[in-house]
């Protein structure tokens, strides 16, 4: 019995170049409908992040018109809140939200900026470092009632030594200082970690051009670093400005809760997100309860409008 033995069929290259034509064909197709997908993805994300801001915004606003056609703008310059004689001026909670923001602001910038460079230009690795590092992220991430029970426990007998050391009349403690000395801290980390990353993010060739020129440490930070980086500070500076703005539960406990207008900055205040946890509660009135609402309204129109200034300074030092 005889078996024939068939030579295997071996395709020309021709062939051979047709196939892989053909896979490469496919893979591309894959490539442009994955492509696809993600870019419809990342769409649909982006609507739903617009949708859900207009949905608060609409919400606050429907529900705060009773307070908006009783008051109007007597709501925003009022300074009276007396829900028992149905008065309600913002005006004593919108000034006190300002001036605890950016006092706290004033008081954490020089902070911040000096963590940033130190952590980026003078020691950006070690132990040293990174035992800092964790430090400055830890006192983010602290819950706002310990900083709360903190200010309580340590912070406001303190302020309230330096009052009585003032000569101020009455020395409580509580007040618009010690909320903005509460609020520094809380919001050092958001500047700071901002700060650190874009300093570690300066091209090394124009330190080194610095250096080569006879500059000294500080002048390379002062004339390169900071120059360089001085779009991404500010980032982190408005950032920890959103952040202090809607700080709640550790400024309600140590700013005193006074609907009446701050005479000064040791004076007890009130800020727009303290008065509304402080109140919301006890709202047994549908203008009241309005009234508070818009509260929240006019805290979220200062946010937006502030943050839209603070990128518009931002494009303006990104374009010098």
């Amino acid at each position: 019995m005889e078996t024939s033995l068939q030579a295997p069929v071996i395709p020309s290259p021709a062939v051979r170049d047709t196939v892989g034509i053909r896979k490469r064909i496919r893979r591309s197709f894959r490539q442009i409908r994955t492509e696809s997908v993600f870019k419809q993805t990342l769409v649909i994300a982006g609507l739903i992040l617009v949708i859900l801001v207009l949905g608060i915004l609409l919400t606050l606003i429907t529900q705060s018109l009773p307070s908006i056609r009783l008051l109007g703008l007597k709501f925003i310059w009022g300074s009276t809140w007396n829900p028992v004689k149905n008065v309600y001026g913002a005006f004593p909670f919108l000034l006190g939200t300002l001036l605890t923001s950016f006092l706290a602001l004033l008081i954490c910038i020089p902070f911040s900026i000096a963590i940033a460079v130190f952590l980026g230009e003078y020691y950006p690795s070690g132990w040293f470092a990174d035992v800092l590092k964790n430090a400055v992220e830890l006192i983010a991430a602290v819950p706002s009632v310990i900083y709360g029970f903190w200010g309580l426990a340590v912070l406001v007998p303190m302020v309230r030594s330096l009052e009585a050391r003032l000569g101020i009349d009455q020395p409580l403690g509580v007040g618009i200082f010690s909320a903005s000395l509460i609020l520094s801290v809380m919001i050092i980390p958001y500047a700071a970690s901002l700060g650190r990353s874009m300093i570690q993010m300066v091209p090394e060739h124009l330190k080194e051009a610095a250096y080569g020129l006879g500059a000294t440490r500080w002048e390379v930070i002062r004339h390169v670093v900071l120059p360089y980086t001085r779009s991404g500070l500010f980032a982190g500076i408005l950032l920890s400005l959103g952040r202090a703005l809607g700080e709640t539960m550790a400024v309600t406990m140590v700013i005193g809760n006074s609907s009446i207008l701050p005479k000064s900055i040791f004076a007890p205040g009130n800020t727009m997100a303290s008065v509304i946890a402080n109140e919301f509660t006890e709202a047994d009135k549908t203008v009241y309860l309005s009234a508070l609402i818009e509260l929240g309204l006019a805290l979220f129109l200062v946010t937006v409008i502030i943050n839209i200034i603070g990128k518009k300074i931002i494009d303006r030092f990104t374009n010098e």
